[in-house]
């Protein structure tokens, strides 16, 4: 997978942008869950943390290493809503992404 898809990019999420930190990641009953993929960079992952969630590059790096490592990470939690709008536009870059209740 290349780094430019060729496709518009959703609005950047507002879902963690009140939620920035980790821990209170998962106090929301819905999540937005991104797995792992033998072929999209990581520096790409990375960079998708930051440009649409808002990430700072060490928190994004963080999460990229636990989709590597892991095989999934949540990168947001919130409403039905915001959880499905953050998924399309991982889908939009080109990201495995799920919703998930209670992750």
């Amino acid at each position: 997978m290349s780094e430019t898809h060729g496709t518009e990019h959703a609005e950047p999420g507002t879902g963690l942008l009140e939620r920035a930190d980790e821990q209170e990641i998962g106090q929301h009953p819905w999540a937005t869950i991104v797995w792992d993929d033998p072929v999209t960079l990581m520096s790409y992952v990375t960079y998708v943390f930051v440009t649409y969630f808002r990430y700072p590059p060490a928190q994004a790096e963080r999460l990229m290493l636990k989709v590597h490592k892991e095989g999934k990470a949540v990168v947001s939690s919130g409403t039905r809503e915001e959880v499905e709008r953050d998924v399309a536009a991982m889908h939009s870059y080109g990201l495995q992404a799920t919703v998930s209740r209670g992750e």
